[in-house]
């Protein structure tokens, strides 16, 4: 396509994760979300788990059989004129380190909040990662079908807790079982909880344009002196605050029920942003209309589909245009590729992609070739883009194969799940024992069942606690080094590393040898 035709289709583009606290609804609105996108023809509930009907965007076996979302799925669709991209992040903490590298690859957030419960842990951490890149945050305060907190105590909170300004879109008029309908204050509109959506025009003066008898219940009056008090009171609207994110827009509804759903997805296509400029490590700055092509893995996955033993490489494309069969860079090797298998997603489902543009998510299909955070372009200047987060494990588990004679299955699956980032690989410096680190327990886990499921391969797992892992310069090290409390590993790139019982053993280690460089990450 042409730069014209370029610039146009990367403007279409909207590409958002959807971050919150487990349990807090946010599998069940991407369902919704694909529902006005006619990607599925009914959303499944929680609830539907028990019947087969799972979560489209939950494919993995584990996440079937627990409930729960351990890994980042990728959803696009059609609505009105826009290509939506939807990462629907883990929402359980023990994965926010895919969370966090996902977050890189988004032009903005949308941050589910169960209207109950308010601000929850991992919502707050995740909140922070977006504040610290400056990435717009969309609030649907969800769950308005149950009751719940006061809506003014739940902006409140949000303000205070998080340091971000909120302005209202519309406002509850009742909850739960009272519920009665939507104040929606961007359309001057009441909107109506009935079975059919039911939309009342406002006036000037916020006066219902037909006759209502909603009007005379003290629920709609009570709602409507609060929408005054923020009108008065509260924030002003400001667009150019919502690109920086230090404005969210705050939607309420219910995602269970289907109520408010749509209008927060066509107020925030009217307001999210169109793919926004990269960074690279010599600080130039990559336009999502530079005509080379250019892109960063921020995930990969195996055995997605797991009757072909797949391996799929996640690509956001930062710039220019994507064809199938194009050659490319591997900035890290210096080697030339060729992207002739790749894919677009719609959970476990997908079909073979001949062009997509920045601001796009592409699969590609993976030998081997690619790594977490690999850049890939196609112009003549080598391109770096930053490096993406990484966390230290802070648990360690020694992991070996129960059946000797299943090793091969074993180093395959121990070799091919490592690559996904969700646990780190270590061997033991004399003895070569594998030893796994982790964020958390349920990575464990899912180490475990897909170990089992996925390579037949049945493993022994016995916890070696908490540790704090410190890499030291191979220069400086010498293998009498270690002890019981200080054991000397390998990393999988074949890095020397100590495993600290505890910050003590961290101390005596440091005062013993003071010359000697430890350091958190490599």
């Amino acid at each position: 396509m042409n730069q014209s035709e370029l610039e146009t289709a990367v403007n279409k583009r909207r590409t958002f994760a959807i971050i919150s606290h487990p349990d807090a609804g946010k599998t069940t609105i991407t369902e919704q979300l694909l529902l006005f996108g006619g990607v599925v023809r009914e959303a499944g509930t929680v609830k539907a788990r028990k019947t087969g009907n799972y979560a489209k965007s939950d494919w993995m076996e584990i996440e079937k059989k627990r409930g729960i979302s351990v890994t980042s799925s990728v959803m696009q669709f059609d609505y009105h004129d826009k290509r939506i991209n939807i990462l629907d992040t883990p929402g359980h903490e023990d994965f926010s380190e895919d969370t966090y590298r996902t977050l890189m690859a988004v032009d903005s957030a949308v941050m589910v909040i169960d209207s109950a419960k308010g601000i929850e842990p991992q919502t707050k951490k995740l909140f922070q990662i977006c504040k610290m890149r400056g990435i717009p945050i969309f609030t649907f305060m969800n769950k308005l079908d149950r009751d719940g907190r006061e809506p003014l105590e739940l902006v409140n909170e949000l303000e205070e807790v998080l340091g971000i300004n909120a302005y209202p879109m519309n406002w509850p008029i009742g909850m739960g079982k009272g519920l009665k309908g939507l104040y929606d204050i961007y359309n001057n509109r009441i909107e109506l909880h009935t079975d059919k959506p039911k939309f009342i025009d406002l006036d000037d003066e916020g006066n219902p344009v037909e006759s209502l008898d909603l009007m005379e219940d003290s629920i709609f009056s009570d709602a409507m002196m609060e929408v005054q008090l923020m009108k008065e009171a509260g924030n002003q609207f400001d667009h150019k605050k919502i690109e920086t994110g230090d404005l969210t827009p705050v939607f309420f509804g219910s995602a269970l029920t289907n109520f408010g759903v749509k209008t927060f997805l066509d107020a925030y296509l009217d307001f999210a942003p169109a793919p926004s400029s990269h960074v690279t490590e010599d600080e130039s700055v990559i336009k999502p209309n530079d005509s080379e092509f250019s892109g960063f893995v921020f995930k990969i996955q195996a055995n997605m589909n797991p009757n072909h033993r797949d391996r799929i490489a996640f690509l956001r494309i930062c710039s220019g245009e994507f064809d199938r069969g194009m050659d490319v860079t591997l900035t890290r090797s210096n080697k030339k590729i060729r992207l002739s298998n790749s894919t677009q997603f719609m959970a476990d489902t997908r079909e073979n992609v001949e062009t997509a543009v920045a601001g796009d998510i592409i699969g590609l299909y993976d030998t081997g070739n690619f790594q977490i955070g690999d850049t890939i372009y196609d112009g003549k200047k080598a391109v770096q883009f930053e490096k993406l987060p990484q966390f230290t494990p802070e648990l360690f588990m020694q992991v070996s194969a129960k059946n000797v004679m299943k090793q091969k299955s074993f180093h395959k699956g121990i070799q091919q799940l490592v690559q996904e980032g969700a646990v780190q690989l270590y061997s033991n410096y004399t003895t070569g024992d594998y030893i796994l680190g982790a964020v958390g327990q349920l990575q464990f886990e899912v180490f475990q069942f897909r170990m089992l499921n996925e390579y037949n391969s049945e493993v022994v797992m016995q916890p070696m606690g908490k540790k704090i892992a410190r890499w030291i310069n191979p220069d400086q090290l010498d293998e009498k080094m270690s002890s019981s409390r200080n054991l000397l590993v390998k990393d999988r790139f074949g890095e020397p590393l100590f495993l600290f019982e505890n910050q003590f053993a961290e101390r005596w280690f440091k005062d013993k040898y003071p010359n000697v460089e430890l350091t958190a990450k490599l």
